[in-house]
């Protein structure tokens, strides 16, 4: 459980630095995003076949999927 939180973060923290723009999201925030963008990743990865649990193709994966959910998320937080 400690080291999900710990992955999530750091994810979360490198699709904010990819991500143009200011995204007004905290710790906790961050940690979500980081989380729900390595289970999205690592749902579809791991479906499709393109890799398995542990692999490096994960962190690129779980981290454009973090971009992805805050590419969303920064669109619907604007309307």
């Amino acid at each position: 459980m400690l080291s999900t939180i710990i992955i999530g973060f750091i994810i979360g923290v490198l699709a904010k630095f990819l991500h143009p723009g200011r995204d007004n999201l905290g710790l906790i925030m961050t940690t979500l995003l980081g989380i729900g963008g390595s289970l999205l990743a690592g749902w579809v990865g791991q479906s499709v076949g393109m890799y398995k649990m542990g692999e490096p193709a994960g962190w690129i994966a779980s981290t454009l999927a973090a971009v992805v959910i805050l590419m969303i998320y920064t669109r619907v937080i604007k309307k």
